[in-house]
């Protein structure tokens, strides 16, 4: 298998996405999938054409992405748009990619979508490994119903974003643009991938039972307090400072986890908006009586962890990269502010030369050592193709 990535912030939407397929494929042949990160500033259909004239016959996914994508030529983000595509080929690979608008519920949708994506490769068996991209709010929904066309299949991907949680995030594949729905990629391939799946924050002693949750993502209480009165509590803090989106801004850097069964990931749940009953919006599904912890972790650590994380999936990997696929979350992205250039560097030096991109999401979503596939906030899932 090999990578190429490019990127345009042409102000027509054509032009750049033929501009950055004609980058991507550079050096490349037999081409099998293209992923595409873009801005929520373009027309995504005509960036979709651009792409099929730069890489014709080549299936396309993807998303938009929080301000912007990192590629190895830095941070590509421009006032009138910007796109980055990552296009992988070889004769060893397999790609079945579909994508629908959600249909009545995610968890037809999913199904459905799983049907179309191994009929798309030609198959009838469950891939190696597949990727996925969702609008916010019901990945889970979405996972379950491919989950039982397809079994226990390892994951990765992220949530679609844009620049301001208006809701103007869009999916594709394809031709097909839509804002509320599903998209995958299935891959059939004895070249393995490695995921590494991580919040890289740290544990604090402030811990609870979830007792009450709402809809799968209020959280309600925490020990039958009300839960921003109790995380104010732990964080010593008044609970009234924490309402409305200021719960979003303060919790980047303080947010909360929930452990898997052995212990062996620590899932991040992003408190989104502080409610006037003291409920918080969440990010991610919760359960009532499982354990909650506070996180803590630095603008510095979020910067130095977007770079150690890549050291250490590329030490995790037991084959010499092809490319690197890595999906940032946008809150982390918007905690580091200005700072954005320090990961650039970061990251590029830990790539090594080895092409990558990394988008911004709303959701990251992946899987550690025989845990189920997860979905978190806040969080860093890092995927390495081996050649």
């Amino acid at each position: 298998m090999k990578g190429n990535t490019g990127s345009s912030i042409a102000a027509d939407p054509k032009a750049a996405g033929k501009e950055a397929a004609e980058k991507a494929k550079n050096g490349l042949s037999d081409i099998k999938v293209a992923f595409a990160y873009s801005s929520v500033a373009y027309d995504q259909g005509a960036m979709l054409k651009g792409i099929s004239e730069g890489l014709p016959g080549v299936p396309v996914l993807g998303n938009t992405s929080f301000t912007g994508v990192i590629t190895p030529d830095g941070f590509i983000t421009g006032e009138k748009g910007f796109v980055g595509i990552m296009a992988l080929g070889g004769s060893d690979l397999t790609v079945g990619v579909a994508g629908k608008p959600k249909s009545g519920d995610a968890r037809a949708t999913g199904r459905e979508v799983a049907r179309e994506a191994m009929k798309s490769a030609g198959k009838n068996s469950a891939p190696a490994y597949f990727y996925m991209a969702a609008s916010p709010g019901e990945e889970e929904f979405y996972l379950k119903g491919i989950s039982e066309v397809i079994g226990r299949v390892p994951y990765f991907g992220g949530s679609a974003a844009d620049n301001t949680i208006a809701g103007e995030w869009k999916l594709f594949a394809g031709n097909q643009v839509f804002a509320d729905g599903v998209t995958v990629a299935f891959f059939y391939t004895d070249k393995p991938a490695t995921n590494l799946y991580t919040g890289a924050y740290n544990e604090t002693g402030d811990v609870g039972i979830i007792t009450k949750v709402k809809n799968n993502r209020v959280l309600a209480e925490i020990d039958g307090v009300p839960a921003l009165k109790k995380y104010a509590q732990w964080a010593g803090v008044d609970p009234e400072s924490l309402k409305g989106a200021n719960l979003l801004v303060y919790t980047i850097t303080s947010p909360l986890g929930i452990k898997d069964r052995l212990g062996d990931l620590t899932a991040i749940r992003h408190p989104m908006n502080g409610n006037d009953d003291y409920s918080m919006n969440i990010g991610a599904n919760l359960a009532e009586k499982t354990a909650v912890i506070r996180m803590k972790g630095s603008v510095d650590e979020l910067i130095s962890s977007a770079s150690k994380t890549v050291d250490e999936l590329k030490a995790k990997m037991k084959a010499t990269p092809a490319a690197l696929h890595l999906v940032h979350c946008g809150g982390r992205r918007a905690g580091i502010g200005d700072r954005i250039e320090e990961v650039v560097q970061g990251v590029k030096k830990a790539a090594g030369g080895v092409p990558f991109i990394m988008e911004f999401t709303f959701g990251e979503y992946g899987y550690e050592d025989d845990g189920n596939n997860t979905t978190g906030g806040l969080m860093l899932s890092y995927t390495g193709f081996a050649q």
